[in-house]
This record gives structure tokens, C-alpha cells and sequence, in this order.
């Protein structure tokens, strides 16, 4: 099992730029896919950036050449750098991992797992 934690979120106006860290602990044997979704009211949740433990990363349209996701996997953290920040990226941004961990018996089962989520707000 895992818990996520998600940092970095604020207030930043049209044009600036965000870190987010996502730092990620528990009982799991390892972490497969990691990635960065966000909600904004009245919207359904949506993909923003994700990595793969060899490092491939995939980017939403809206953010590609603008955002950034980074991984540490000493640390068991992501990043998201956000640059050029536009007011339609204000949301909820959350982080989840997907991995394997060891059940009761000891054997190994997959898991998907999300952290509470970290306000973003672009705003002049």
C-alpha cells in the first residue's frame, strides 16, 4: 500500500510558474507508473503528465511545452514543473502512483492509489 502527498500548489499569476512534489510511502514493493491529474470545478478530472518507472513521459496537449514531470526514484517523488501558467490551469492537481505491494499472505497485488490533491490558482 501507498500514501501520497502532494505539495507545492498556491497562487501564481498568468505567465509564472509552480513546482508541485508528490512524495510517496508505505508498505509497496515498488512503483510502476506515477503521474499528475487535475479537476477544476465543475470538470471532470483529467490527465495532465505522467512518467514511467524508465522514465517515459506522456503530457496533456494543454500543457506540453509548458509543463514538466520529474521523478526521483531514490526518493520515491514526482515533480511537476508548471511554467507560462494560464488562469485555465487553476484546478485541483493530484498525484497517483500505481505499483505493487505485498497482502497479508505475502503475495504481490497491484494497486493504484491518489493523494489528497494541492490547489493551484492562476490569477491576476
Amino acid at each position: 500500500q501507498v500514501q501520497l502527498v502532494e505539495s507545492g500548489g498556491g497562487l501564481v499569476q498568468p505567465g509564472g510558474s509552480l513546482r508541485l512534489s508528490c512524495a510517496a510511502s508505505g508498505t509497496f514493493v515498488r512503483l510502476n507508473d506515477m503521474g499528475w491529474y487535475r479537476q477544476a470545478p465543475g470538470k471532470q478530472r483529467e490527465l495532465v503528465a505522467t512518467i514511467t518507472a524508465n522514465g517515459v513521459t506522456t503530457y496533456a496537449d494543454a500543457v506540453k511545452g509548458r509543463f514538466a514531470i520529474s521523478r526521483d526514484h531514490d526518493k520515491n517523488t514526482i515533480d511537476l514543473q508548471m511554467n507560462s501558467l494560464e488562469p485555465e490551469d487553476t484546478a485541483v492537481y493530484f498525484c497517483n502512483a500505481g505499483g505493487q505491494a505485498r497482502d497479508a499472505y505475502g503475495s504481490l497485488s497491484r494497486f493504484s492509489s491518489w493523494g489528497q490533491g494541492t490547489q493551484v490558482t492562476v490569477s491576476s
